[in-house]
Order: C-alpha cells, then structure tokens, then sequence
C-alpha cells in the first residue's frame, strides 16, 4: 500500500525535528510529488533541503513557496538565507529585507539580515 502525502508528510517533519534533514528531505520530495502545490508540504521540504546543505535546491523550494504566496514571510526568509549561501548577496538582502518588514518582531529575521552585509 502507497503511503498518502500527509502520512509522507508527518513521517518528514517527525525527521526534520529529530535532525535528520537528509531522511526528512527524501521522505518529504515523496510527499512533494504526490501533492506538488501543498504549501504545507514545501516549507518543511524546503527546511530539510536547506539543512541537509542543498542550498540550489533549497532555493528552488523556497521561490516556489514565495510564488505560491508572497505574503509568506518565513518564505522570503528560506529564499533569502538561500540566495546567500549560493552567492546572490543583493538578492538575498531583498528577500530577508522583505521577511524584516513582513515580520518586525523576529530577531531572527533580523539577524539574517545583519549577517548579509
């Protein structure tokens, strides 16, 4: 019996919480494939991506997570923190400065954005 993409889903982020990125990636572009467009799937597969060190993959994710709703500040953050670690500094400013304004609480946001001078 095929596993159901939320089943796939909870199986991944169960990974990512136990620092298993690279188990949690692979599990989640299972889930991602079954349900391309479910934001619920991207952002964890996106997060496990991005810490297994797949930052052009993770970048990919991320815009698809922006594209799909620009309003998602955790989005831009993803994107930003992408685009930095493959070298697109000016890019990268521009979505963690969107993440800033989105979300002017987040001292984590903040601090991205500081790192990417």
């Amino acid at each position: 019996m095929e596993e159901t993409a939320y089943a796939l889903l909870q199986k991944g982020r169960h990974l990512l919480e136990t620092n298993n990125p690279a188990q949690a990636a692979h599990v989640l572009e299972r889930a991602h494939r079954l349900e391309p467009d479910k934001q619920s799937i991207l952002e964890p597969l996106a997060i496990a991506t991005y810490n297994f060190g797949r930052y052009e993959q993770a970048l990919d994710y991320f815009s698809m997570l922006v594209e799909l709703n620009p309003s998602n500040s955790y989005a831009h953050f993803g994107l930003g923190l992408s685009l930095k670690k493959t070298g697109s500094m000016a890019r990268a400013r521009g979505h963690l400065k969107m993440a800033c304004a989105m979300e002017p609480g987040s001292e984590l946001f903040k601090l991205a954005l500081a790192g990417c001078r």
